[in-house]
């Protein structure tokens, strides 16, 4: 509770942090604002930084000093010089991605998007300064840790796959051995009533592909089609039969979703272009169908076209994988949820906490943090109080507003996770 109390303390300076971020939001891999600002906050913690070289992530390590006794063997006060790396010191890693979305915001906040066509649509801004909150909460109790925390600030999350270039430029690795544990957290403006956590054992996302199509006819006049190869009826047959592919060749307890966001052909009505194009959205939840799918896409359409006499391209690209929780870290995050907010594990839909009874059909790049070591994600409902979380506005929708009210608390889990599962793992 003594967390609890100390972030609820830091609410004024998180919802400062969370409103400056979301009035400058960054798209993709190249976040300079943003990483201005979290150096900005993490200045004069005693954080060992660093600076991504692909991108403008920031990588941070706590060095906790409970159990470094002084030369005269008593225990560590508050103000103990850290401890350097060693291989048998534990470590854990705390996540928050940092990028935005290419979305117009229509809120209506006070502190609405600066930028045209920007918007941090998906809650970022919120994860961002939680985990800022725990850098500041943490470096304030170091002489409690018993190991190092590693702070991974991500850009890159919403299809560009950052937490795949941190990972390849050592962000698990920098505290000098591979870290024990990870996790991350995600907040929802609709779902799940306000405050409440939500957990899910095993697979909690799906894995996420991309298709790019691209039919190639010959054009002509629209009155005459038989004197042309008409592209624009192929690719329509192609999306249809992609559906229908879906409920006849995979097994309906291990679903499968094909969505096709993307289809454009022609200039004039009239006018039989020379060809059409469509993407579309892949979502799996288990390795074997994702499998399949790469092979059953490309035969299907290729025998569609075939029929027609045109010609296809064909262009499938593996995005992010499964996110595969830990069992084990899972149960532990749930206890460290009712450790803090005084309820048991999976205490329902009305409390603090409730499992996810299905996988949800989004995908995350922690995923590749999650292939890597144990860890677990957790869903924090962001819905105002009072708001009906069916009825309001998802992620990465213009309208998406998510309360400030919820950031102590995700700081205050963020903290506690790491105080908890470095004792945990000495035994403290």
């Amino acid at each position: 509770m003594e967390l609890i109390t100390e972030a609820r303390g830091l609410q004024g300076t998180l919802a400062q942090w969370r409103h400056a971020l979301h009035q400058e939001p960054e798209i993709g891999l190249d976040l300079p604002r943003t990483q201005e600002k979290v150096l900005a906050a993490l200045d004069g913690l005693g954080l060992e930084i660093s600076t991504g070289t692909e991108t403008t992530s920031v990588t941070a390590v706590l060095r906790g000093t409970a159990g470094n006794a002084d030369d005269a063997g008593n225990a560590p006060s508050s103000s103990a010089s850290p401890a350097a790396s060693s291989p048998t010191r534990p470590a854990v890693l705390l996540r928050a991605d940092m990028d935005a979305l290419p979305v117009q915001e229509r809120t209506g906040a006070d502190f609405s998007s600066r930028i045209d066509g920007a918007m941090h649509a998906c809650g970022h801004d919120l994860h961002t300064s939680m985990l800022l909150g725990a850098a500041t909460l943490l470096a304030d109790n170091r002489h409690r840790l018993a190991g190092d925390v590693v702070f991974m600030f991500q850009p890159g999350e919403e299809g560009f796959d950052g937490a795949s270039v941190m990972v390849r430029e050592g962000v698990l690795d920098a505290a000098g051995r591979r870290v024990d544990a990870a996790f991350g957290m995600h907040v929802f403006s609709s779902m799940a009533p306000h405050g409440q956590f939500v957990t899910r054992p095993g697979v909690m996302m799906s894995a996420s592909d991309g298709l790019f199509v691209r039919v190639l006819g010959a054009g002509g006049h629209g009155s005459a089609p038989h004197m042309a190869k008409d592209p624009v009826t192929v690719a329509a047959e192609m999306v249809v039969a992609l559906q229908t592919m879906v409920t006849r060749q995979f097994d309906m307890f291990d679903p499968a979703v094909i969505t096709v966001g993307r289809l454009a052909a022609g200039s004039k009505r009239n006018v039989i272009p020379e060809t059409a194009e469509f993407d579309a959205t892949i979502r799996t939840f288990s390795d074997g169908h994702r499998q399949r799918m790469q092979t059953a896409i490309p035969r299907l359409l290729r025998g569609i076209a075939q029929a027609h006499g045109v010609d296809v391209e064909v262009r499938y690209e593996a995005e992010y994988p499964l996110t595969i929780t830990d069992v084990a870290q899972t149960e532990f995050a749930e206890q460290a949820i009712a450790e803090l907010f005084g309820e048991t594990p999976g205490s329902g839909a009305g409390g603090r906490h409730a499992r996810l009874a299905n996988p949800l059909s989004g995908s995350e790049d922690f995923s590749r943090v999650l292939a890597e070591v144990p860890g677990s994600f957790i869903g924090l409902s962001a819905v105002p109080a009072g708001v009906d979380p069916a009825t309001t506005a998802f992620n990465h929708s213009p309208f998406a507003a998510f309360d400030d009210a919820v950031l102590a608390d995700g700081t205050a889990l963020y903290a506690h996770l790491a105080l908890s599962k470095l004792a945990a793992l000495t035994g403290a």
